[in-house]
């Protein structure tokens, strides 16, 4: 008999500091008005005193009080960040020490952005081949890597993640993907840069380290190739798409090149931000909390990531 991955849960945690344009605008030259009228983002949580796992800890927790889980049930866990706390150990297996999921595997997986998605379908792969249970969680602190001098990048950002659990199921509910990259066009996002330091090594650095972005690029990459992605898998009877909470304006134009209604595209980013791998999954479980979102309603979601790599791709699945 064929096995099948379900969410059955959803979590979400955000720093208490929100920030808004207006305080933003007494720190660098920009303007709620500036920032707002591009972006439509109103406000976004900026950690004080946590890192990303410390995130990411709080989604495993709260998914496990909301499910009735216990810690040692759990298979995998996957963390879609890229912002980790260090190079090694990962963010997911930060968070298995810390909740103590002693039979659950743990990896990160960096594709910026596009993270949830490209995490979301590697877990549906591992309950496809027995696995029973797992957690795929995005987490960022992206405050750390942005340059507080740069307006053109600081104003976009916010800290959060949020997660899902997903259960074996017999019913099939992941029902189409499309996932895809292109590193030629890599040095249009880049973020992290680790300088070589070693003596023996004589090249030159070839970034600051900050996030770093082309806006035109991405915002084109956005509008054209994200655009076929979607059109690749969308189906007619689809209730809702979750975008990557970048910008609104990218998601209104999107909407008019599908044809598919705006009120379909659902967005938290005016209080959140962009919050890269976490974006998809906080919109997911506020959509959820707010009722617009039901688990095990079969209703039809299209979830869509993309960003630095480039990486994007889309996932087709129900409720």
């Amino acid at each position: 008999m064929n096995q099948y991955a379900k969410i059955t849960c959803t979590s979400r945690y955000v720093p208490e500091n929100a920030v808004s344009n207006h305080q933003l605008s007494t720190m660098m030259d920009t303007s709620d008005e500036w920032i707002s009228s591009r972006t439509g983002i109103q406000s976004r949580n900026i950690v004080t005193n946590e890192n990303t796992s410390d995130l990411c800890v709080r989604v495993a927790e709260k998914l496990l009080e909301k499910s009735g889980k216990n810690a040692e049930d759990l298979d995998f866990i996957l963390v879609a960040t890229m912002t980790p706390d260090y190079g090694t150990p990962s963010v997911a297996c930060l968070v298995q020490g810390r909740i103590a999921a002693t039979q659950a595997f743990a990896f990160d997986i960096s594709a910026a952005c596009s993270g949830f998605v490209y995490a979301l379908s590697m877990g549906e792969k591992l309950i496809r081949t027995g696995k029973k249970v797992g957690m795929i969680i995005g987490g960022e602190t992206l405050s750390k890597a942005l340059d507080w001098n740069d307006r053109s990048t600081a104003v976009l950002f916010g800290d959060g993640a949020a997660g899902v659990l997903l259960e074996a199921s017999d019913e099939e509910h992941f029902l189409n993907e499309k996932l895809q990259a292109d590193g030629q066009r890599a040095k249009s996002l880049t973020s992290g840069y680790i300088e070589n330091k070693s003596p023996f090594y004589t090249g030159a650095p070839e970034s600051s380290g900050y996030l770093q972005m082309t806006g035109r690029d991405i915002y084109d990459f956005s509008l054209n190739d994200v655009t076929n992605n979607i059109r690749e898998i969308v189906e007619e009877d689809v209730d809702y798409l979750l975008l990557h909470q970048a910008n609104k304006r990218i998601i209104e134009k999107i909407s008019k090149k599908l044809n598919v209604p705006r009120e379909k595209f659902l967005t938290n980013m005016e209080h959140n931000g962009n919050t890269s791998a976490a974006s998809i999954p906080l919109l997911l479980d506020e959509s959820v909390e707010n009722g617009v979102l039901q688990l095990g309603s079969k209703q039809k979601l299209v979830l869509t990531g993309y960003g630095g790599g480039l990486t994007w791709g889309s996932i087709l699945l129900t409720l």
